[in-house]
């Protein structure tokens, strides 16, 4: 509730925000377009943003295995932190089986996903490449796509996912 108090405070605060010059205001410095740039990083699911390289199945299947298998278990089933691949057409059924393939409705989010995220012990670790490359291995695992498939900025955002269908999207550019 507003009592005398509040009253004179928030008079005080508008003094002060009138009085005060323009640089006594600012906090901090600015941030410059520079220093945003690494952090700017967000994949829209249309693709834009995505980076330049390239990474294929095989090459995904050894990077997979060196840095993933050990949380997502070997052919991207059964680890400790879970399934990545299965499940596809399960969700109205039983237990449901949240993969990527069986849940994620875009094949962009999941090259953001690994790229900010994984691996775990050391996220943003991995090259572009490394991310195109493990994109492609589990889009593989799941029956997405086949195993001489490389991905690049161009071929990812095209790949439809089972269950594109299953989600209502706000995003503009998901009504296509």
């Amino acid at each position: 509730m507003y009592n005398n108090r509040t009253h004179i405070l928030t008079g005080l605060l508008i003094v002060l925000a009138l009085v005060l010059p323009a640089e006594a205001q600012q906090l901090g410095d600015p941030i410059s377009e520079s220093d945003i740039a690494p952090w700017d990083i967000s994949i829209s699911p249309d693709g834009r943003g995505l980076p330049t390289g390239t990474g294929s199945v095989l090459e995904g299947a050894a990077i997979y295995a060196d840095k993933c298998s050990a949380c997502h278990g070997d052919a991207a089933k059964n680890g400790p932190s879970g399934s990545l691949a299965g499940g596809i057409g399960l969700l109205t059924q039983g237990e449901q089986n949240k993969t990527l393939g069986s849940y994620w409705p875009y094949s962009t989010t999941v090259f953001d996903y690994v790229r900010r995220a994984m691996p775990y012990q050391s996220p943003g670790s991995l090259s572009d490449a490394e991310v195109y490359a493990v994109t492609a291995y589990l889009l593989h695992a799941n029956g997405i796509i086949s195993k001489h498939y490389a991905l690049d900025a161009v071929s990812l955002p095209v790949i439809r996912m089972p269950n594109r269908d299953g989600f209502i999207s706000d995003w503009p550019y998901a009504r296509q």
